[in-house]
């Protein structure tokens, strides 16, 4: 397999907007201390910075997927692109909590370039180059949020949060640039209009679901607010697919679940992106909370021990690509799994250390590039060619989906299980005793044994999902 010269910038913008988009998605959140003291709120409040970023995500990768079926790949592109640009451009200059939040929901938007480009690379490059490229788009993704962790510690640590920002400006209008000079625009154009009524109801139901997942932890799961916005949630997405099954031209053409292979995928990235998100969630407080509860390391150390799982996951990425094509999506996928399962494992007996947590973690990193090529190649070789967009857009949403649902059930777990850490004392004078112990609250090792239980526990499920797999070659279904 080779790249022309333009199949070669082809994938190379579209890795670099990968890599952007997910480094962007990371590098605040070692920020979100300082974010708290800077807009003199809470952490409930500022959790809305890493919840309307993946709401908007999720939401704009079903419609502009959508619409670059209808319209145009590399102009919706192009779209998603400028208005990304310009919103990391007003990121650094946020003066109070509800505009950063604006600002974050239309950066979020920027999610919806992962499966414009997924359709692109499917109708301009030949079957049998299709799997590489596909890898290395894929790849991009863990590359670009772990990269996110660490150089976002870094700047924010010596140079304060809006830095961030202020030097991601020249990159994401170099991104605009590149798009426009490389990309091609593709031929393939379905003969539709865009669904509003499907799109307002399976918004509202998407909003309202995520919002009440991601949010569960800090309201509290049997309070009024989240079981009102499950329902109406329910209500809405019921009412959606009443309303796709009745008007002509629907926005989720919802036969594509019909087909098995479709169906299991879009479940089976559900499950796949879970466990990343149990990976990327559960490292930094166990690395930086204090003994003995945690290792009492840094922000940048807690990130770095991220950084070779992106990667390995980068190295093998072609490595999936090579097996994908000689072997089928289906072994690539079962074979990430696997090497996820025995992550989980490591990590549930062997974190004594900073380096044992870095090569389990990396262990995570290798799995996932193996599942994501096989699922992205897999998924276009079964979808027709007409309704690449919307598919990959749906496959993008239960992604989404599943990283808004670990993080819940892991918060759900640290908050469960906590224990006492001795932060000092307070020294008294009218009293019996001459001094105080102060303790502060952490997550104990038995909650991060119950979280990578619950990680082997979906991986197991994944599997077996796995196997209910009909056998694809690339090329051909």
């Amino acid at each position: 397999m080779r790249f022309t010269r333009d199949q070669a910038a082809a994938v190379s913008v579209m890795a670099f907007a990968g890599m952007l988009v997910m480094y962007i998605e990371t590098m605040i959140v070692p920020s979100i201390p300082k974010l708290v003291q800077y807009f003199n709120t809470d952490y409930d409040s500022i959790s809305w910075v890493v919840t309307s970023y993946l709401i908007s995500g999720t939401v704009s990768s079903i419609i502009f997927g959508k619409l670059a079926d209808l319209y145009g790949k590399k102009r919706m592109f192009l779209i998603v692109s400028g208005i990304y640009s310009i919103s990391v451009i007003f990121g650094g200059f946020a003066t109070d909590l509800a505009e950063f939040i604006v600002i974050r929901t239309f950066q979020g938007m920027g999610m919806a370039m992962f499966p414009i480009a997924f359709s692109l690379i499917r109708d301009e490059f030949p079957p049998d180059e299709i799997p590489l490229a596909q890898g290395v788009v894929s790849a991009t993704f863990a590359g670009g949020a772990s990269l996110g962790l660490v150089v976002g510690a870094y700047i924010s640590q010596n140079y304060g949060w809006e830095w961030d920002y202020h030097t991601a400006i020249p990159i994401t209008v170099l991104l605009f640039i590149l798009a426009l000079k490389f990309l091609k625009e593709s031929n393939i154009r379905l003969n539709a209009r865009l669904d509003i009524p499907g799109t307002i109801l399976l918004s509202g139901g998407i909003i309202m679901a995520l919002i009440a997942t991601s949010q569960g932890q800090y309201w509290g799961w049997y309070s009024q607010s989240i079981i009102s916005l499950y329902a109406f949630s329910i209500v809405l997405l019921s009412l959606f697919i009443l309303v796709e099954d009745y008007v002509k031209q629907p926005l989720m053409d919802l036969r594509l679940l019909s087909s098995r292979n479709i169906l299991l995928l879009n479940i089976v990235s559900l499950l796949a992106a879970s466990g990343m998100f149990f990976l990327y969630f559960t490292i930094p407080p166990l690395l930086e909370d204090p003994p003995p509860a945690g290792f009492g390391e840094s922000i940048i150390t807690a990130g770095l021990t991220n950084l070779p799982a992106a990667i390995f996951a980068m190295i093998f990425a072609p490595v999936a690509a090579l097996a994908t094509r000689k072997r089928g999506p289906r072994f690539s996928i079962f074979v990430g799994v696997i090497v996820q399962i025995i992550s989980f494992l490591a990590l549930y007996f062997n974190r004594s250390d900073v380096f044992s947590i870095t090569e389990d973690s990396l262990l995570l990193g290798v799995g996932n590039s193996f599942t994501m090529v096989g699922i992205i190649n897999m998924l276009v070789a079964v979808t027709p060619q007409e309704k690449m967009g919307i598919s990959t857009g749906m496959n993008q949403l239960f992604r989404n989906v599943g990283s808004v649902i670990a993080p819940a059930i892991a918060g759900v777990i640290e908050t469960g299980y906590q224990q006492a850490v001795l932060m000092g004392v307070l020294p008294i004078k009218f009293s019996s005793l001459s001094m105080i112990p102060l303790f502060g609250f952490y997550p104990s090792q038995q909650a991060f044994d119950l979280i990578y239980i619950t990680g082997i526990t979906v991986a197991f499920i994944t599997l077996f999902l796995v196997s209910l797999l009909k056998k694809v070659n690339i090329g051909g279904v």
